[in-house]
């Protein structure tokens, strides 16, 4: 199936679960979530595989599977509303969803948005992205000028108020900030009135690309 455009009802759907948060509503509504939301997410995901491929962009999805739950994960959290309010798919290079590099598409009443990068990366692999920084800091800093060029920068968000142990050295340098990150993400938002069209495609092709420069540091750092 094409990618026409997420209906013109999900996000209405989205704001109707945040405030009817029970299965019964879900249930009654299960069609225009499929229809609006799951079908044409995945002939998005779809079209960006076949236009990533063809531009030799390692990035891939598996169809539903990468589609989030819409079921939040209560077992540990003080909000029991078992919905989430939004929907998002992951694209990477395997196609599973814990692969390391990412695209991240979010869509949100509240706001849309794309992401790329590295987020929460386990301890072990956030210590290899580290020591690729401090040790290939004029190539990272290159890279973060092709992401300034493309319009991106590294989010903030995830950062230590401290620079971690063993990288004293890069205290107040031009490494500092990069070095505290606990997540390397860029991302853009998505207007809602794109979201309806076929022109997602072209945005998120076009976000993809300029963000490829962190993508293509990460992944030499990890592999």
């Amino acid at each position: 199936m094409a990618f026409t455009g997420f209906g013109k009802q999900a996000l209405p759907f989205f704001r109707g679960i945040a405030f009817h948060q029970n299965k019964a509503w879900f249930e009654e509504n299960r069609a225009l979530y499929e229809h609006e939301f799951v079908e044409p997410m995945i002939a998005l995901l779809e079209e960006l595989s076949a236009r990533f491929a063809k531009a030799r962009i390692p990035l891939k999805a598996d169809g539903r599977r990468s589609i989030f739950r819409l079921n939040r994960d209560i077992r540990f959290s003080r909000d029991k509303s078992p919905y989430k309010t939004h929907g998002g798919a992951v694209m990477t290079r395997s196609g599973e969803k814990n692969d390391n590099g990412l695209l991240y598409i979010h869509i949100d009443p509240e706001g849309c948005f794309a992401a790329a990068g590295f987020y929460m990366p386990e301890l072990p692999d956030l210590a290899k992205l580290r020591k690729a920084i401090a040790s290939s800091g004029k190539k990272f800093l290159a890279m973060e000028a092709a992401l300034r060029k493309g319009g991106l920068e590294l989010g903030d968000s995830d950062r230590l108020t401290r620079v971690p142990k063993g990288f004293e050295k890069l205290k107040d340098g031009p490494l500092d900030s990069a070095i505290r990150l606990k997540s390397f993400i860029v991302e853009e938002k998505l207007p809602a009135k794109l979201i309806t069209t076929t022109r997602l495609t072209d945005a998120i092709v076009d976000f993809t690309k300029r963000g490829m420069p962190l993508l293509k540091f990460g992944w030499s750092a990890l592999d």
